[in-house]
């Protein structure tokens, strides 16, 4: 995968950076976004930008974004 392509991506819930995770074999595993505790799979050199299909990370839960208050 591109470097500039991974530069130009962002988690499609937070907008946030992506992280890139390589396989043993060095080839693109998936992207990781820490705000949100999500893995976006990356699939014949395709990432699968969809929030449907991404994997949530183990650890801690995804940070809550406060929501402003109405009335």
């Amino acid at each position: 995968m591109d470097h500039r392509l991974i530069d130009l991506l962002v988690c499609p819930v937070c907008k946030g950076p992506l992280q890139l995770t390589r396989s043993e074999a060095g080839l693109a595993h998936e992207l990781q976004c820490p705000a949100d505790r999500l893995a976006f799979a990356v699939r014949d050199g395709i990432p699968v930008m969809l929030e449907s299909e991404a994997r949530v990370l183990d650890g801690e839960p995804p940070a809550a974004t406060a929501l402003p208050r109405l009335g």
